[in-house]
């Protein structure tokens, strides 16, 4: 079918979105929008990955657009402060690129070098001053947007956000594994991975700088909030899975919930997509409600105090970025190059990635 997409021009263009991909509640529900510092926002962080050596000068030339990294971000922080917001696509951005890099280790199997990147971004997010120089342009990224980062709140949070973050980097290690030796996730061991490799906690935490205030662990944690949060994340990562199963399976793949699905429940692939589908509609309906309840939660935050008021706002914002998230989430997957395999020379390569082993001087 035929959305309309509000995300890059200020005039809407008819998106071809694919039946099976294709989720009206989305399109008549989740209205979208963007930052306004989305246009600065995009020239930024182009000038940046190319600054940080982190992307070829032709594939910035040719694909940094076109990838709409920028636009994902900017349809998901809004309110957040300018400064704020670009240091979140910049990472981001970096993000899209270790994954890539990740992604290129395996398919060569340059088992050594992803060992050396691993260890190297654990110190890099420990100490990122020390490696703003690092001759590896992947953790010298990470230094300069993590160092950008923990300039916006105490250091609780960003002591937090590095915990998170370490998480990250050993599931993608576990990932590695996996992909190397062909292993295939069981459903279960799958979606516990999948929560930390697409960084549930992280994006969720950086609703906080979005928002100007650091959530105590009572309000984080608290189990209204935490749903919600919970559902927005849950929702991208499985409706990322739903779309990029053509890509994945073309790679040699094992990471994906269908895929987990075919091999270990004896669904068939078309099942597999169906029951995949199924559970990401089961977020959105779950949100809508979840979403109430988080907003009351806010409500009863406001207990006549300046903190207490300062707290519900701060709820608040965040709340109604989980619910942009979902829009966000969904038409970056039909705008973005990252999944037009069909586009591509070689199903199995995307023609946006370096294959060239990287950081090994």
């Amino acid at each position: 079918m035929h959305a309309l997409s509000h995300g890059t021009t200020s005039t809407p263009t008819a998106i071809a979105v694919p039946p099976s991909l294709s989720l009206p509640v989305i399109e008549a529900a989740f209205p979208r929008r963007l930052h306004p510092y989305w246009p600065r926002l995009q020239e930024r962080t182009r000038a940046w990955l190319l600054e940080k050596r982190l992307m070829p000068a032709d594939k910035v030339e040719e694909h940094a657009d076109g990838l709409c990294y920028t636009d994902l971000m900017a349809g998901y922080y809004l309110g957040a402060p300018d400064d704020v917001l670009q240091a979140i696509a910049d990472y981001s951005a970096w993000f899209f690129v270790w994954d890539d890099r990740h992604d290129r280790d395996i398919v060569h199997g340059r088992t050594a070098a992803w060992r050396r990147l691993r260890d190297r971004l654990h110190a890099a997010l420990d100490s990122p001053e020390a490696h703003l120089r690092h001759e590896d342009p992947v953790v010298a990224g990470l230094a300069d947007s993590v160092l950008r980062l923990y300039s916006f709140l105490p250091q609780t949070w960003n002591a937090r956000f590095a915990r998170h973050f370490h998480a990250v980097i050993e599931a993608y290690d576990r990932e590695f594994r996996n992909r190397t030796e062909g292993i295939v996730p069981t459903v279960e061991e799958y979606l516990a991975l999948r929560r930390l490799t697409f960084a549930h906690r992280i994006w969720t935490d950086l609703l906080e700088p979005s928002a100007e205030c650091e959530l105590p662990d009572p309000v984080r944690k608290h189990p209204a909030y935490r749903r919600a949060a919970l559902l927005s994340q849950e929702f991208a990562a499985w409706y990322n899975d739903l779309c990029s199963l053509p890509k994945e399976i073309a790679g040699d793949e094992v990471h994906n919930l269908g895929i987990s699905l075919v091999i270990h429940e004896g669904l068939t692939l078309e099942e597999a997509i169906a029951e995949v589908r199924r559970r990401v509609e089961e977020c959105i309906t779950e949100f809508l409600a979840a979403e109430q309840e988080a907003l009351r939660f806010a409500e009863e935050l406001a207990d006549g105090t300046v903190r207490g008021k300062e707290l519900s706002a701060a709820v608040r914002a965040c709340v109604h970025n989980m619910r942009n998230w979902f829009s966000s989430v969904y038409w970056f997957h039909h705008e973005s190059g990252r999944y037009m395999v069909d586009d591509w020379d070689d199903r199995s390569t995307p023609p946006y990635v370096n294959n060239e082993a990287a950081g090994e001087k």
